[in-house]
């Protein structure tokens, strides 16, 4: 069954189009369900004229320099919300006094959602990437920086109490303990990072930009072109595999030590 797992993953795929294509038929359905016939087909749009739009975008070249700026944004807010969070991660995690003081607004913060910060990222950076940067750092920190304090709140006292008593000071407890420790944690949460910097970067396209992928769809919408802003969203998902397949290597070279499934079952 696994030999075919790929092959019918794309039959089901193939299959949804299908059936999406076929009910978006004007006169296919009943009158109970829609009085016009063609009211399918303006809500749900059809995959062919989603591909049709899409091939159009490639051909001509129109739809690169989009997806160029969408990926400048998605990997400068991974890039700085990473380090930031990093380093508070650290910071707080070898300061008890520091994060007790600081925890409540840390909390608050973090439960404040994000995305109403984005008009506000807007008027200090304008409609340029760097209002959506600074929306996906927002998104990113958090995630780095809790696994981070969490990792350092998990270096093993057994591991530390031996570096000690090996003479380590403080500066190569941080190297050789503290920070394997940290960016080991930092390293499992690549896929979630990388997530929540490419959802900062197309939420702020979509609530005002003049370029990216997420400005596309919000001019189809402004449009009621429902197949343009499928045929967007579909290029966005596509785009977040390829980013999460790229992320996935990255990952198995950086945690080489970690591991495999099959390493496991057999222990």
């Amino acid at each position: 069954m696994r030999r075919y797992l790929r092959l019918w993953q794309v039959l089901i795929l193939f299959f949804i189009f299908a059936l999406w294509q076929v009910l978006a038929q004007p006169e296919l359905l009943p009158p109970v369900v829609w009085d016009n016939p063609h009211r399918a087909a303006f809500f749900f749009g059809e995959p062919v004229k989603m591909f049709k739009v899409i091939w159009v975008w490639f051909v001509e070249g129109a739809i690169y320099q989009h997806l160029w700026v969408t990926l400048q944004e998605t990997v400068l807010a991974f890039v700085i919300g990473s380090v930031l969070g990093l380093a508070f991660g650290l910071w707080l995690g070898l300061a008890p006094l520091a994060s007790a003081l600081l925890d409540p607004y840390i909390t608050a913060m973090n439960a404040m959602p994000r995305v109403v910060l984005a008009p506000i990222f807007m008027v200090w950076f304008g409609l340029g990437i760097w209002s959506k940067v600074a929306l996906g750092v927002t998104l990113v920190f958090f995630i780095v920086f809790f696994n981070v304090y969490q990792g350092v709140k998990e270096v093993s006292p057994v591991v530390l109490n031996n570096t000690v008593m090996l003479g380590a000071n403080r500066k190569q407890l941080l190297r050789y303990v503290y920070l394997p420790s940290a960016t080991s944690w930092v390293f499992s949460s690549l896929h979630t990072s990388v997530g929540m910097a490419f959802v900062g970067a197309v939420v702020g396209e979509y609530l005002g930009s003049a370029r990216g992928v997420g400005y596309l769809i919000q001019q189809a919408e402004g449009a009621f072109d429902i197949n343009t802003v499928f045929a967007g969203m579909l290029v966005l998902t596509a785009f977040a595999l390829a980013l999460d397949f790229a992320v996935g290597i990255v990952e198995k070279r950086l945690l080489v030590w970690r591991p495999t499934q099959s390493e496991t079952e057999q222990l």
